[in-house]
């Protein structure tokens, strides 16, 4: 299966026919494809090109949450022609201030819109979002396409896609890697899979709201990819956790294992960014815990699917677990250091 990365966008010679007039200069970046098989490897450098029809497009965003919101705004501030919908009203709030539009529910948001964006917390909430009374499938026809950038598990997007395609519509997963910051800075990194021409269509909307983009082939890739980088992320949390927790109760300053660490060859942006502020017991919520703990519950019945062994990320999602108990499941979850000391007094 072939497997592209893209990066950015030069638009310089595209941007009379942009679908989002008048973008900065800074999401006009080169956009290399890395086409990878069995028996060849080929770079191709292009310049994307917008057809008369998108430069009309309305785009949709449904779920304004800690990522939802920020994404949704990038767009706007882009130019883009956004409508938006999300359960509490009030979120929609700052960004109908920016100049969004508002609908009442998903389905009319669909309906009024040629692409429309999910952001939802939990598969649960990604699947009443597109498929229930009222959801986006009711408002989507051919010609349309649906994009969510959710992290669910594979069967739920599968079902999700099956849904969309009935009503002859396009359907597209894109999870991102990444939290609240690369969301305002527009520094995500979208894992797609599913119809290659809405990937084509979107792909100026990916560039906007991220750094990178990744086509993954079949629906469901996409997921699973997304479950084993955070399933890494969140071993690697507790790990590093143990760590500052082993370091202090030895006689170490935690505040240098965070700068060694730093300099070494486990260096490690998270670590550098979560470690000054764990070291403090405070956890400024970018990834919630809460999120955290689902995709390596998710990831772990992946991995049982497939009758694969994963004994750290089992572990790891047992201190999760014990986080969440003790009432930090709105924290970040580098709050997960919290369950260690919380066991070390037991």
């Amino acid at each position: 299966m072939a497997v592209s990365l893209l990066r950015g966008a030069n638009y310089s010679a595209a941007m009379a026919t942009s679908f989002c007039p008048s973008l900065p200069q800074h999401y006009f970046k080169p956009i290399p494809i890395f086409k990878f098989s069995q028996s060849s490897f080929s770079i191709k450098v292009f310049s994307s090109q917008s057809s008369s029809d998108e430069i009309s497009t309305r785009v949709g965003f449904l779920g304004l949450g800690i990522m939802g919101s920020p994404m949704a705004q990038n767009l706007l501030k882009a130019g883009c022609d956004v409508t938006v919908w999300n359960r509490t009203k009030s979120k929609c709030d700052p960004l109908i201030d920016l100049g969004a539009k508002y609908k009442p529910s998903p389905g009319e948001v669909a309906a009024s819109c040629d692409v429309t964006f999910a952001m939802l917390a939990d598969p649960e909430s990604a699947l009443a979002v597109a498929c229930g009374e009222d959801g986006a499938a009711s408002g989507m026809s051919p010609g349309k396409g649906y994009v969510d950038v959710s992290t669910v598990d594979g069967p739920t997007s599968k079902l999700i896609n099956a849904q969309i395609k009935e009503t002859g519509a396009l359907f597209l997963e894109a999870p991102v890697s990444g939290s609240k910051k690369p969301a305002e800075d527009g520094q995500l990194i979208f894992l797609t899979a599913g119809d290659k021409p809405l990937y084509d269509k979107v792909a100026s909307y990916l560039d906007i709201m991220g750094k990178s983009r990744f086509y993954l082939g079949d629906v469901g890739n996409g997921a699973a990819m997304k479950l084993v980088v955070n399933m890494i992320m969140g071993s690697m949390m507790t790990s590093f956790a143990e760590g500052l927790l082993l370091s202090e109760k030895v006689g170490l300053d935690p505040g240098v294992v965070v700068e060694v660490i730093s300099q070494g060859a486990i260096s490690a942006p998270m670590f550098s960014m979560k470690g000054p502020s764990m070291v403090q017991s405070k956890y400024p919520t970018a990834f919630p815990l809460k999120h955290q703990q689902k995709d390596m519950r998710l990831a772990l019945g992946l991995a049982e699917s497939v009758s694969q062994s994963t004994p750290i990320a089992a572990a790891a999602n047992e201190l999760y677990k014990v986080a969440k108990s003790h009432g930090l499941s709105d924290h970040d979850f580098s709050a997960v250091i919290e369950a260690l000391k919380v066991k070390l007094k037991d």
